[in-house]
């Protein structure tokens, strides 16, 4: 696997999705008259835009809003409040389908189904087509992804963890999808095959101009493939900017916090690296001011407000001592 990002998106390339003051909450317990007791709050306050053809990397630390962001653009959840707007497509229609990749391509796939009729479940989903056309179809995307059309008939137990992460890019490809989440798409597969999948996704973006959201702990992967990055702490993206500019010059404390954490062979861990010892605080009752402030070093009095995200296009950040 190469070192150095394979793809790269400017500025003006056009915006298909814009997130604005999104917030999602969940109600944890009811009253005896079915009222909510509490709420989790898992987004709160996400501006974000995803433009066509980028890969939009997605990190923070478990618990941070990642997963619930995924559902969201899947259409799983809907907002609490704020908008999630799409551009229109050139039929004219709203741009709404969004594919994913999950982290476990075992427990992804259907274990009853043949490989074909895995391809095309999601052009099942939105209506019954003959199935000599689906098939066409399935061999079609199949051989994208280096999947052999005589193959076709076999069941996902047949083949290898690496093939079956093929088959699952290959069902999120076959409808065509606006955006397509990463999901830790190789934090399960060996070593060598993580960089056979990586390149893979790597191509097919370079072919059919896909948008990518990559989820990922492992911060070599988004640097391989991310064009921007946004790290989320406690459902609010703290800091956003091009995947060169975070990765390597971190603005926000809890940014340099995460990403020096990381191990390296021949490092020590250094106390200064480490979080201030508190607990990661919950999302039932939100921190005032800034979320993170009770855990960091550069805390002073202006971190009792609430910080925005501010701060040029190329890198905005949530902290008013280092925006």
């Amino acid at each position: 696997m190469n070192s150095a990002v394979i793809h790269s998106v400017t500025d003006t390339a056009p915006e298909i999705l814009r997130l604005d003051d999104v917030r999602v909450r969940f109600p944890v317990s009811n009253d005896w008259l079915g009222r909510p007791r509490g709420y989790a709050h898992a987004l709160n306050g996400i501006d974000l835009q995803v433009r066509a053809g980028e890969t939009l990397g997605i990190v923070g630390e478990s618990g941070c809003g990642k997963s619930t962001l995924a559902q969201l653009l899947m259409g799983l959840v809907t907002p609490s409040s704020g908008a999630l707007s799409w551009a229109p497509r050139a039929d004219g229609q709203a741009s709404s389908n969004v594919q994913i990749v999950f982290q476990d391509p075992q427990s992804s796939l259907d274990p009853r189904l043949p490989i074909w009729r895995i391809i095309t479940e999601p052009l099942y989903a939105r209506g019954h087509a003959p199935r000599a056309q689906m098939r066409a179809i399935a061999a079609r995307v199949a051989a994208q992804v280096g999947i052999r059309p005589e193959y076709l008939d076999r069941f996902p137990h047949q083949f290898s963890g690496g093939q079956r992460q093929r088959i699952a890019i290959a069902r999120a490809l076959s409808s065509d999808p606006d955006i397509i989440v990463l999901d830790e798409p190789t934090s399960a597969l060996d070593i060598s095959v993580q960089a056979q999948i990586l390149n893979l996704l790597a191509e097919l973006q370079r072919a059919r101009n896909l948008t990518y959201i990559l989820i990922s702990h492992n911060v070599s992967v988004v640097r391989h493939m991310a064009d921007r990055v946004a790290v989320m702490y406690l459902g609010q993206i703290v800091e956003l900017g091009s995947a060169a500019q975070v990765l390597d010059q971190p603005r926000h404390p809890y940014t340099r916090l995460l990403f020096e954490a990381v191990p390296r062979l021949g490092v020590p861990l250094h106390a200064e690296q480490m979080a201030a010892p508190t607990e990661l605080p919950g999302n039932r009752r939100l921190p005032s001011g800034c979320f993170f402030r009770e855990r960091c070093a550069l805390c002073t009095a202006g971190c009792e407000k609430p910080q925005a995200l501010l701060g040029e296009t190329q890198q905005r950040v949530r902290c008013h001592v280092q925006g």
